[in-house]
């Protein structure tokens, strides 16, 4: 156990050897590169596995290698479900409009907070105390991100159908 371990070091000492070993076992480059990073991640959020395992990279390669198996087997599964023909193609996604691409172009313009609060308020159509509870932030800071997006989204938006009528 080494509470003083730097993920840092870990992360510029072994994820080259991880991604290499992943890839052995995946045969997928960039699966073994988000498997790791995505392990990565794990440790960073709850450090307590990596800083109570006796060799960190093993503890990395598990946890990694855990993943790469999970999403192995959720592709597996949805390719023998689309071969059975029991997984009928949705028709259900509305065509992309001119107005939904100005949209989605605006959100992307928005900070990163502003357009999660947005997006969970406004499209996933969530109550402001929900969005405060799964941002972690408060109702009043999820109304001040709303009014700060609701004015820049206007603002883009109106800029976006200036230079539509100008083309």
């Amino acid at each position: 156990m080494d509470p003083d371990i730097d993920l840092r070091e870990v992360y510029a000492a072994s994820a080259g050897r991880l991604v290499a070993q992943l890839y052995g076992m995946t045969g997928d480059f960039a699966e073994a590169q988000d498997a790791v990073q995505e392990a990565f991640a794990r440790a960073v959020a709850r450090p307590g596995g990596v800083r109570n395992a006796t060799n960190p990279e093993a503890w990395l390669f598990k946890v990694a290698s855990n993943i790469a198996r999970s999403r192995h087997r959720r592709w597996t599964l949805f390719n023998r479900l689309a071969r059975s023909g029991r997984l009928h193609a949705a028709d259900t996604a509305p065509p992309l409009s001119p107005d939904h691409v100005a949209l989605v172009t605006a959100l992307q313009r928005l900070s990163r907070a502003v357009r999660e609060t947005v997006v969970l308020h406004h499209i996933a159509d969530l109550p402001v105390a929900e969005v405060a509870s799964i941002l972690g932030c408060s109702v009043e800071n999820v109304k001040v991100r709303l009014h700060r997006g609701r004015r820049a989204l206007a603002e883009f938006l109106r800029d976006a159908e200036m230079e539509n009528s100008h083309v």
